[in-house]
């Protein structure tokens, strides 16, 4: 069963609005009818809503929350890459024994773990989407109703309330103080107050008030169809890990084709071999160049990481967001339905000029008896059909009286930070009633903010009851208002807030509390969860003005952890000033105020209960309505951004070391020393098996940037060592071996020690070790010695040590250029620092 949207819950006191039916509320703006006396339309009829269907008038735009499997398939297999290697395959097959085709058949399993692994994480996402989904309501037959988006149809009247994303195309038929935030659409910040008649443009959102409107485009001819699509897609942004790997296999290809040219002109004329040996070494010297399980793995470590989050109910609407939350070193957080949960409780009720607030104010009012004050505030608490927790808490502490009713309700909105309504007593005598923020309802340095501050400062939340003087229509309606009451509400903290938060300080990752509420009220709940800056909590109204002193306000965002009274627009400007300063930022919301925010960070995260706006925009849903898994997110990015550098490596090496050889060959004018059997063997073992086990290990390191420089100031030194040194071991045991078997030899001579020293690549990259990786290791060198003493493995992948001089020379030089490994690793970590390396033992 889907879950209703609210909106944000940090504002002027009156948080979390839940998104249900608006439509039905008790009167227009103007009017003066009793609550719920106001004539409904009763929508359309079930029987013109078939004939509707019938005709195709349906809202049937498809909704994906990943790519189709056609599109999965076509995606892993036809491929750059895929292509090359499937040209050499084929050529090796005619030309060649099966054991030097072995490396197509890699490429197979490859393609067909990469297709079965994201057909998973489709299945997950499509899935987590559908729990995730948020069902209009529609009035049909005079009955309010919960629909799919996609069998609204045209015509039908659907009610609304704020945080609702419009769905369709259509015109107010109903306004009730209906604001709408259409900036997804036109840039606009500001929202629009609608009345009826006027347009409604789908992919907007209501920020304020609630209404009904009527269907007029639907499907593919509404304005911004596409929108409600493209929020929940599946969709390969930006990504500095996904853009450094094809910049890596741009570079790659490059190198390739001349190498391959001069390599191939080698092979076929100047050494004179028979074409099948020179086709089959040519294909072994240009197979090995192409790290075509770079981005497999990339692809399939996104992929699981999928799947590891859906299992811990976050939606990941973007892949790219796992690495994206990883980087990040600020969370900006929002207090109500982050830190502390939805509901609330009314702790007390105190009437205003009493012996602790305000008593002997000049000119103050008479008190109102606590009987009236209870009874405005039923009447206020039941008049709004989307009473947020705030209201829920005040109608379960003061129901509705029989006689009092609200004839004209003012809705909340986060611009205002106040709601309100005329109240008529039983004797019709009506008052302007207000309910919101003491210090937005009351001028600076009133006596009754002295007092509010002692329970601010305990964390417990304080609403004002005020008497309107100016008239409820009127902009100004706050101003010269009458306090009557407080009513102080307590928030329950998160259970698992401390946690979260502590976890955030281990891994450097800044925090801020940036909130619409109280400052004070805002800071005592960040001291309870032991939030460090808790103690310099700033009111935002006080902050430097951001158009005229934009680099004073950045600093002073920058400088503190906690914030209050922070308007929505403020909270942009907070992300954008925190980015200048050159932060990778997060921000977490749950409410429709926070939308312009999520839509400006680097990484939105929407709460699963939060309106649908949040979720419409933000990478990442909370569908469990848990900030806890924030963590569980930052972890499995880290662990993707790590591993994925680590193996990138491993894969880069052989690039590098296969292209020198192939250098080195063509311009020696020498047999290439392997065949295709060769590198699979040493490309499985060295670097296809134990990379699939380091992509997918725990890895806490936090991202750093830079991915292609982190990668080559390593890749490129191993390789010309490692190609150096085998090149080395091949001339000598060229001069060292004659007569029929000695290129055998030879080959079995260079592969020990290319794979030598490619088991030591391997061992440094697995650091810091752990038993599962010295187990790895050892494996993968346990793998190679079977195939040496192995007779039907010596066949089968033609390896042959001969006699003892020249292994154990091979051996030597391995060990050497091992040596020189470690201090050359070093070297490059210092000589070209990215920060911090991502890869152990740099």
């Amino acid at each position: 069963m889907t879950q209703r949207a609210r909106t944000g819950a940090d504002d002027h006191g009156s948080p979390d609005r839940p998104a249900g039916s608006g439509a039905g509320t008790d009167s227009g703006p103007g009017g003066s009818a009793p609550a719920g006396a106001q004539e409904r339309a009763p929508g359309l009829s079930s029987a013109e809503v078939a004939r509707r269907v019938a005709r195709g008038e349906v809202n049937d735009v498809p909704v994906r929350s990943s790519r189709s499997a056609a599109d999965i398939v076509r995606g892993n297999i036809f491929t750059r890459f895929n292509a090359i290697i499937g040209v050499l395959w084929v050529i090796t097959l005619v030309v060649a024994p099966v054991q030097d085709s072995l490396f197509g058949f890699v490429i197979l399993a490859n393609t067909g773990i990469g297709i079965v692994q994201e057909l998973r994480a489709k299945r997950t996402l499509d899935s987590l989407a559908l729990v995730g989904e948020t069902r209009p309501v529609v009035r049909r037959d005079g009955r309010s109703q919960e629909v799919q988006t996609s069998r609204i149809v045209l015509g039908d009247l659907i009610e609304t309330g704020p945080g609702d994303k419009i769905p369709v195309d259509g015109v107010c038929a109903e306004a009730e103080g209906l604001e709408i935030d259409e900036s997804l659409l036109t840039g606009e910040a500001d929202p629009v107050v609608k009345r009826p008649g006027d347009p409604l443009m789908s992919g907007s959102f209501v920020v304020a008030g609630g209404g009904a409107f009527t269907a007029t485009k639907v499907g593919r001819e509404a304005y911004a169809a596409q929108l409600a699509e493209e929020a929940s897609r599946f969709t390969l942004v930006h990504s500095e890990l996904r853009s450094g790997v094809s910049t890596i296999l741009k570079y790659v290809t490059w190198m390739m084709v001349p190498t391959a040219a001069a390599l191939i002109v080698s092979q076929m004329f100047l050494e004179h071999d028979s074409a099948r040996d020179a086709a089959a070494r040519t294909i072994g010297g240009i197979v090995p160049m192409v790290p075509e399980g770079l981005v497999l793995l990339t692809s399939l470590a996104f992929a699981i990481g999928v799947i590891r989050l859906g299992r811990k109910q976050c939606l990941v609407q973007e892949l790219p967001a796992i690495e994206g939350l990883a980087r990040v070193d600020v969370v900006c957080l929002d207090k109500t339905g982050t830190l502390t949960e939805g509901g609330m409780d009314v702790t007390e009720l105190r009437l205003l000029p009493d012996g602790s607030f305000g008593a002997g104010v000049p000119g103050g009012p008479a008190p109102d008896t606590e009987e009236t004050v209870r009874r405005v505030l039923g009447a206020l608490g039941t008049s709004d059909p989307r009473p947020n927790a705030s209201l829920r808490a005040i109608v379960a502490a003061f129901p509705a009286a029989p006689g009092w009713r609200c004839t004209l309700p003012l809705p909340f909105s986060s611009a205002r930070k106040y709601s309100g309504g005329r109240i008529e007593d039983p004797d019709g005598r009506a008052a302007d009633w207000l309910l919101g923020a003491p210090d937005v309802l009351l001028p600076a340095g009133d006596p009754v903010l002295t007092g509010i501050e002692e329970l601010n400062a305990e964390g417990l939340r304080v609403l004002l009851l005020a008497r309107g003087r100016r008239g409820l229509e009127q902009p100004g309606a706050a101003q010269d208002a009458e306090p009557a009451a407080l009513v102080v509400l307590e928030q329950r903290l998160r259970p698992d807030a401390a946690d979260t938060l502590g976890y955030f300080a281990a891994q450097d990752v800044e925090v801020k509390v940036v909130s619409g509420d109280n400052a004070v009220s805002v800071g005592a709940v960040a001291a309870k969860l032991r939030l460090p800056g808790a103690e310099g909590t700033v009111d935002a109204r006080h902050l430097p003005e951001q158009e005229e002193k934009r680099a004073e306000f950045a600093e002073a965002v920058d400088a503190h952890a906690v914030f209050g009274r922070v308007s929505p627009q403020q909270k942009r400007s907070m992300v954008g000033a925190l980015r200048s300063r050159g932060h990778t930022v997060a921000m977490t919301g749950d409410g429709v105020n926070d939308v312009l925010a999520l839509k400006d960070a680097d990484i939105g995260v929407a709460m699963g209960a939060g309106s649908e706006a949040t979720r419409a925009v933000a990478q990442i849903v909370l569908l469990n309505n848990s900030f806890a898994t924030l963590p569980s997110v930052v972890a499995e990015g880290r662990r993707v951004i790590g591993n994925i550098t680590r193996v990138a490596t491993l894969f880069l090496v052989k690039t590098v070391y296969s292209v020198l050889l192939a250098v080195l060959v063509a311009c020696c004018q020498v047999e290439y020393p392997f065949l295709p059997r060769h590198l699979t063997l040493l490309s499985t073992l060295a670097i296809g098996v134990p990379a699939f086990f380091l992509a997918l290990a725990p890895n806490k390191e936090r991202a750093r940037p830079h991915f292609v420089r982190r990668v080559m100031r390593y890749a490129l030194p191993a390789g010309v060592l490692a190609g150096a040194a085998t090149f080395a071991t091949y001339l000598l045991a060229r001069a060292h071996y004659t007569g029929p078997g000695a290129l055998d030899a030879e080959t079995s001579a260079a592969t020990l020690t290319l794979f030598l020293i490619s088991l030591w690549v391997l061992a440094i990259i697995a650091r810091p070790y752990t038993w599962w990786r010295i187990l790895l290791v050892a494996t993968m060198g346990a793998g190679f010695l079977v195939v040496l003493v192995v007779p039907w493995l010596q066949e089968f992948f033609a390896l042959r040590l001969v006699g003892s001089t020249m292994p154990w020379t091979a051996v030597g030089i391995a060990v050497a250029a091992a040596a020189l490994l470690e201090p050359v690793w070093v070297w490059a970590g210092r000589k070209f620092p990215a920060d911090q390396a991502a890869v152990s033992g740099s």
